[in-house]
């Protein structure tokens, strides 16, 4: 390969906010489909504690877009939804390289005990022939109970009725009120030639990669979460790539492979906007914490799952960036009752001075929020710094 192209972390984490389409100032005409595009993916989640993370990733690039705009790209067939990490919009042109995550996820469904319905084989057909005569139907439509002494638990028509989503033969058609109405695939996906298996590990890797624009094979294996290590470690031996050296934010680095054009990314950069951004705890820039804390030295634990007394901060806590560093975090709530935007929790990072300045940045960006949000006024609850 050649020696290692060095890439300093000053450099590396600029080239990684640009990737991530935060470099710019979020405003401008709005592109949905572009942006999930260069993204790869966003991750839809049901916790609406300010606005839902899919609603919050989007606004964090083009503060234009509208809570709920999404949906109407999945209803056109722009997007697909389906399983990365969890459950996330994908756009369309991904879906001929998504076969083998729809088998892989439905063998994966059928063999686990906890996905395992209940229910028979007639009964799991008979719901599946349901949708084929009556179109598409939410999980409502159905009425089987839950067993109550198991935690988690689920009605066995909905573990049915995902175990046949994630194996590609029912579909997310829409949404309604954030309530998923399954139909089949072959109604819902757009008609596609699916691409062979090393064709769809040769894009999917090629894929993660430019949305990466440098990573180790681990992180390009998991970045669609759709194959083995193994296999990406193989793709990565024979794919023709730019072996470089990124430096970390402790001083210092890390082997990683970059495609070929990574020079001309690397002139092409300009220095991130120096607003001031609230990002969500599902935010992609964030999503890999180890690579996150190598590059800016930024400790960051989503602490939904944990109880509360062993939280090192909070249940809902979003990272503050302000250029190219993270400079605290905050929790938020919204009273919606109240129309206002609550600060609860307010960590600046170590070592970062928190000035007139600074403050008056995030006091801005907490506005702008609200008002996406539909609320009226910000009050704090806790201590500033």
């Amino acid at each position: 390969m050649g020696a290692a192209l060095r890439i300093p972390n000053r450099q590396a984490r600029h080239l990684w906010l640009s990737t991530n389409l935060l470099a710019a100032t979020p405003t401008g005409a709005v592109d949905l489909q572009d942006m999930i595009w260069r993204l790869g993916f966003v991750q839809i989640d049901t916790i609406r504690n300010v606005t839902r993370a899919h609603n919050h990733i989007l606004w964090s690039r083009n503060q234009n877009i509208r809570e709920g705009a999404i949906w109407t790209q999945l209803s056109d067939r722009a997007l697909f939804e389906h399983f990365t990490h969890d459950a996330s919009l994908i756009d369309v042109r991904v879906l001929p390289y998504w076969r083998r995550q729809f088998d892989r996820l439905g063998e994966y469904m059928g063999r686990s005990e906890w996905y395992q319905s209940g229910l028979g084989k007639a009964q799991i057909a008979e719901i599946r022939d349901r949708i084929a005569r009556e179109g598409a139907l939410s999980t409502h439509a159905f009425d089987t109970k839950v067993d109550k002494r198991e935690m988690w638990a689920r009605p066995p028509h909905k573990k049915a009725l995902d175990q046949m989503w994630y194996a590609g033969e029912l579909a997310t058609c829409h949404r309604k009120n954030f309530v998923k109405f399954y139909d089949l695939g072959e109604r819902v996906f757009p008609s596609h030639d699916p691409a062979s298996e090393a064709q769809a590990v040769d894009w999917l890797c090629r894929g993660a990669l430019d949305r990466l624009s440098f990573g180790t094979t681990g992180e390009i294996g998991r970045f669609w979460d759709a194959m083995t290590a193994r296999e990406a470690k193989a793709w990565c031996e024979d794919a023709s790539l730019i072996p470089v050296e990124v430096g970390t934010a402790n001083g210092g680095s890390y082997a990683a492979l970059a495609p070929q054009d990574i020079e001309t990314r690397l002139a092409a950069l300009d220095a991130p906007t120096s607003r001031l951004r609230i990002l969500n705890p599902f935010d992609p820039a964030i999503r890999d914490r180890a690579r996150l804390e190598k590059l800016f030295g930024f400790d960051y634990r989503n602490e939904m799952f944990v109880p509360k007394a062993k939280r090192r901060w909070g249940y809902y806590v979003y990272p503050l960036l302000e250029g190219d560093r993270f400079v605290g975090r905050i929790e938020l709530k919204a009273d919606r009752k109240a129309g206002e935007l609550s600060v609860i929790g307010f960590w600046p990072e170590p070592g970062t001075r928190w000035g007139a300045a600074r403050h008056a940045k995030l006091d801005a960006e907490l506005t702008r929020f609200a008002k996406f949000a539909g609320l009226s006024a910000t009050t704090w609850q806790v201590a500033r710094a």
